[in-house]
């Protein structure tokens, strides 16, 4: 088994989340479970932090797939962005689970590696599935009734989990928070979700464009797919992030750009109310009801 890479990173993480939860009527805790394959020829045992709302019971839940960046302040703690949502969506009666896929396999952020080995087609998308089979199993979980929520790095792995020749399924909607789209659209055969998914781009990102997000929602209708848009004129990379002034990052890797590197990132505050308002409806809509006979079934 890969060891963590900061061992003492969970403890203080899981200190800062229960103080913090206990200004709200939810209960947090560290969990783990396996990974679905080995990472560079060794077994992965994945960390996730669920947020649970104070009852027994069962509700509706929640995968939240973090971007490039992990999901933690280097202080060791889960930022205000991941914590905000968190506390939106249990205080709507979601459970959350959110999925640490870096720290298992020796990383903590990604962003800046010209060459990685964390991928969005491969270990994002199916730490997605082993977060699936966790809560699946808990009796606090309404079974059927399970989203999926990414940004960035984990919004491109949103995608490839939802995509319809997956061999796995069992998510009855997603929402991609500026997800990199140039490389899924490319793949063959034609991109379509097996599920009602969202994608939610800013029209001034640099990082991940929303034109390719754009010409993908497009296809994936044309195919049939239960996917739409909506774009935030001037809204950059991470708009709806909480505490980060709009700043250039000249390290981070960016296939979109020219020089392969750099990009612009900032919250909108415009963008992220409206982002946050058609998420939550987006998700009461599709995961409110008892789920078909049918609905989630593998193949």
């Amino acid at each position: 088994m890969i060891s963590r890479l900061v061992p003492l990173v969970l403890c203080v993480a899981l200190f800062a989340a229960t103080a913090h939860s206990r200004a709200a009527d939810y209960e947090t805790a560290w969990v783990s479970f396996p990974a679905l394959k080995p990472f560079e020829g060794k077994p992965v045992e994945l960390d996730a932090l669920v947020y649970r709302p104070s009852g027994p019971g069962p509700f509706p839940a929640l995968i939240p797939l973090h971007g490039c960046g992990g999901m933690f302040t280097s202080q060791g703690y889960p930022t205000a962005s991941y914590r905000n949502w968190a506390d939106i969506l249990v205080s709507r009666g979601y459970v959350a689970l959110l999925v640490d896929s870096f720290n298992p396999r020796g990383h903590w952020s990604i962003c800046d590696q010209r060459e990685r080995t964390i991928l969005e087609s491969r270990e994002r998308a199916e730490d997605a599935y082993a977060a699936l089979r966790w809560l699946e199993a808990q009796p606090f979980v309404a079974r059927g009734r399970l989203g999926l929520l990414g940004w960035s790095n984990g919004a491109t792995g949103t995608l490839y989990a939802m995509r319809e020749s997956r061999p796995a399924r069992g998510f009855r909607a997603a929402v991609a928070f500026y997800p990199g789209c140039r490389a899924i659209s490319r793949s063959r055969p034609p991109y379509r979700p097996y599920a009602p998914l969202i994608v939610l781009s800013g029209e001034a990102d640099d990082w991940t464009p929303a034109a390719p997000c754009v010409a993908l929602a497009e296809s994936a209708k044309r195919e049939g797919g239960p996917m739409e848009i909506v774009t935030y004129p001037g809204a950059h990379h991470s708009f709806d992030r909480i505490n980060l002034p709009l700043r250039y990052r000249p390290t981070v890797r960016n296939p979109n750009n020219p020089g392969r590197l750099g990009a612009t990132v900032g919250e909108n505050p415009a963008a992220r109310d409206d982002a946050i308002r058609r998420t939550l409806e987006f998700f009461a809509m599709h995961l409110a009801s008892e789920p078909p006979a049918n609905a989630g079934e593998r193949r």
